[in-house]
């Protein structure tokens, strides 16, 4: 009879050695030869009468081998269950595992050596109640207000396709296209193409591109190119760290592909009715509180990431955890579908075990608070979800509601999509748990503070 038995080899680490005896398999073995005989379309027998004999000699070290691997695997399973293991980490071949050589003509006793990582038993001190983090409340000025005036008057205006560049006005479609200090082209360097009024450039380069036409090209760098307030998102752009020196001094070849001439939009009812359409707004001090409470919610929301990206970063790093870490890098090399090298290993085990680690604790909140997702909630995202988007393209107020409840009933049967769905609303839950056991502090800061607040090394997703 199969005997199992698990010893601890570390911390978080336990190996399991699986016994099996010939009485164990071969009653498999044999149904499972006999299956064949019955299936098999082999000349010169009719099917379902093939000799077990013939099928044992064509077919019998193979089914051999997968019949005792799949006992083992069996054995195993069985015991998981029936001790209620809390593993994190699938079982996979102990490293000191011998070879095994399977032989139909020889059936022996076999052992199999599996290796798991065990969920560790942890408490997580930033939810005990004592600890305050700011929340930012960002103070939305009359100034960032007539700058985002400005901006919607662009949006709503008529656009004109003139020949040259005339004026801080025109819309220039470029490419950016990195060079090195000699202006050639880097191999392998960023290449991104954007859209950019001409009064964002500094006067120097608005200078340069006066009377400039659709593939002209202007070259520079970076820090000589862009203000304070404009360069942080360029190089954000460009993808490049808007806090590093050396990002800042990235010289770059730009490229005109096409040319727009902004002209701006009348503050007045026809404007109003652009930005904000059907909701009747008539005079520009409701306009103007329209948009100021929607600065206000976007802000407040850019807020609510950062604070949960502080959390998240605390939690990961802060909440004392045991890990295996030899095991989770063999885990992580041979536990896949696919071999991983060693140096890839290397290379993706900070964020593995980052996200292990969240992971861990997520399932801790998840069960002690008993966090579920109930199918009305579901039903509920899903709506909104799908009329946002709509809502976004501009075709809602097109469309038939009637068709609304079928397209969600449809997507509700997508399994990708219900299982996205569903983290997010695990997660939106969970931060709201997690925000009830902090103690936040409100912090007023102009927006200039907030983009200077130290920014963590990993992001919440």
């Amino acid at each position: 009879m199969a005997t199992v038995f698990q010893e601890n080899i570390g911390p978080q680490h336990e190996k399991i050695t699986v016994q099996l005896t010939k009485e164990d398999y071969l009653p498999a073995v044999d149904k499972a030869l006999k299956g064949y005989s019955k299936n098999a379309s082999i000349p010169g027998f009719r099917k379902g009468m093939v000799p077990v004999g013939v099928i044992r000699k064509m077919y019998g070290q193979s089914v051999f081998s997968d019949e005792v691997l799949r006992v083992a695997g069996t054995k195993l399973e069985e015991h998981l269950i029936s001790n209620k293991a809390e593993i994190f980490a699938r079982p996979i071949p102990a490293e000191g595992q011998n070879a095994l050589q399977f032989d139909v003509n020889n059936p022996i006793d076999y052992s199999f050596e599996f290796e798991i990582g065990t969920r560790p038993d942890f408490t997580i001190p930033l939810l005990s109640g004592a600890e305050t983090m700011p929340i930012h409340t960002i103070i939305v000025s009359d100034e960032m207000v007539k700058e985002e005036i400005e901006r919607l008057r662009y949006k709503a205006g008529e656009i004109s396709e003139p020949e040259t560049v005339t004026s801080e006005d025109n819309v220039l479609n470029v490419v950016f296209e990195q060079i090195d200090d000699q202006d050639a082209l880097l191999v392998g360097g960023i290449k991104k193409d954007n859209s950019l009024l001409a009064k964002y450039f500094s006067a120097p380069l608005q200078a340069k591109l006066m009377g400039l036409k659709v593939n002209d090209s202007v070259v520079f760098t970076l820090q000589d190119t862009f203000d304070e307030k404009t360069l942080p998102a360029i190089l954000k752009d460009l993808e490049l760290d808007p806090k590093a020196e050396e990002s800042k001094q990235t010289r770059f070849k730009m490229t005109i592909t096409k040319l727009g001439l902004a002209t701006k939009a009348d503050l007045g009812v026809d404007m109003f009715e652009k930005i904000y359409p059907g909701r009747g707004i008539e005079n520009e001090e409701d306009f103007i509180q329209n948009l100021r409470d929607e600065m206000q919610n976007y802000w407040h929301s850019q807020s609510r990431v950062r604070l949960h990206n502080e959390i998240f970063e605390r939690l990961v790093h802060e909440t004392p955890l045991t890990s295996p870490v030899d095991f989770l890098k063999r885990w992580m090399s041979v536990g896949g579908e696919t071999y991983k090298a060693p140096e890839v290993v290397e290379k993706e085990y900070g964020g593995f075990e980052h996200q292990l680690r969240w992971q861990l604790i997520t399932d801790k909140l998840i069960e002690e608070e008993k966090v579920v997702v109930e199918k009305e909630e579901l039903e509920d995202a899903a709506r909104m979800q799908i009329m946002s988007y709509f809502g976004q393209q501009g075709l809602l107020s097109d469309m038939n509601a009637d068709w609304i409840e079928p397209f969600i009933e449809k997507q509700m049967k997508d399994e990708k999509f219900v299982s996205e769905l569903q983290n997010k609303i695990i997660t939106d839950k969970l931060f709201y748990i997690i925000e009830q056991k902090i103690n936040l502090q409100e912090t007023p800061v102009t927006l200039e503070e907030f983009s200077k607040l130290p920014t963590s090394h990993h992001h919440h997703h």
